[in-house]
């Protein structure tokens, strides 16, 4: 991946993200353009142009999508990525490796990303004895 600033940021990817990445490139037929972007914009007639999707587009998309779904407005890519690393914790992942998987300097802004304590389960409110 390339990230903020264009840093290169090299991460395994899943089998099921390779299965729907495959998907993709066979659905869109971009698969023997190597140098090309991967995501790209709409062009005329509703067809993928050459250009890369702006970030812009790629908000909007996912603004329209949440919409459609009934999210709240406030969702973003950053949603995304918070839930990836909630997931990640709540699956037994330890969080240096979450904050590796981030690309985070520090712990402390991954933990940031961790809504894992915003579910207060049944089984902590039985800890409680009187």
């Amino acid at each position: 991946m390339h990230e903020k600033g264009g840093k290169r940021h090299e991460v395994p990817c899943h089998p099921t993200l390779a299965e729907y990445l495959d998907a993709w490139l066979a659905a869109a037929v971009i698969g023997r353009d190597k140098k090309g972007p991967l995501f790209r914009s709409i062009g005329k007639g509703d067809r993928l142009s050459e250009k890369t999707m702006s970030r812009f587009d790629v908000l909007h998309m996912i603004k329209r999508r949440a919409n459609a779904a009934a999210l709240p407005y406030s969702t973003c890519c950053h949603t995304f990525r918070a839930t990836g690393i909630t997931t990640y914790l709540q699956n037994g992942g330890m969080l240096e490796h979450a904050q590796t998987l981030a690309n985070h300097e520090s712990p402390r802004t991954t933990k940031l990303y961790d809504r894992t304590r915003e579910e207060l389960s049944f089984d902590e409110v039985e800890r409680i004895k009187i």
